[in-house]
């Protein structure tokens, strides 16, 4: 025989109306306790009458005064000594020289030397020679130029173009390479015309002059 439940005693019925009015009245009464304001109490500020005494905190003043001008500035004693240099030869040196009169004109002999520094040719009449001639600059460099080691194992060869300066004195200045191989061999080649003994200078105009020559130095494997 089956069960039936009266609808009217069923108690499940209001359990969602009577939910959601819990729920409000909860959150209503955490938000009235987190805004509600609570006043300390004081006693009321009493004004006194427009005869009562005030006290007065009086701030002094202070007043910066100008910096004092400086002293005047005491113009140092110029005390006169006595010169023992008479003037007397000079006091009848006339100054005002007469504007008419033509001043003399003053001629030269000759024309003025300037002297002119020691000027380097490229060109001249009688070049610039070693001394003993072409086979004394072969014996040379056969006896004093060494081949690198490092350019001998790796086999490298060619010819170094070096310019420089020969002085009247037959003396070597500026040694420079024109055209270059391999910085060992660029070196030896320095080194051996650097090191040369004088040479007979250049002579231009039947004198002797500074001039600049140009030479290659070979280097060869056998």
């Amino acid at each position: 025989m089956e069960l039936k439940k009266n609808p009217g005693s069923d108690l499940r019925r209001w359990y969602g109306p009577i939910f959601n009015l819990g729920l409000i009245l909860s959150v209503s009464t955490v938000l009235v306790a987190f805004e509600w304001k609570a006043y300390e109490d004081k006693p009321l500020i009493t004004i006194p009458d427009g005869d009562s005494n005030w006290d007065i905190d009086i701030i002094p003043i202070t007043i910066q005064e100008p910096p004092q001008a400086p002293p005047p500035l005491i113009a140092p004693e110029i005390k006169v000594i006595d010169n023992s240099v008479k003037i007397d030869d000079i006091a009848n040196i006339d100054i005002n020289y007469p504007v008419n009169d033509e001043i003399p004109e003053i001629k030269l002999e000759s024309a003025p030397v300037i002297e002119k520094a020691d000027e380097i040719l490229d060109f001249t009449e009688v070049q610039a020679e070693f001394q003993g001639g072409m086979d004394g600059w072969y014996a040379y460099l056969k006896s004093n130029l060494s081949y690198p080691k490092q350019p001998q194992r790796l086999g490298i060869e060619g010819t170094v173009f070096l310019r420089f300066v020969i002085n009247t004195d037959g003396s070597i200045q500026d040694v420079q390479v024109v055209r270059s191989v391999d910085p060992y061999l660029d070196k030896a080649a320095v080194e051996v015309i650097q090191n040369s003994p004088k040479w007979k200078s250049a002579r231009h105009h039947g004198k002797p002059v500074r001039s600049r020559m140009t030479i290659p130095i070979k280097f060869k494997l056998n």
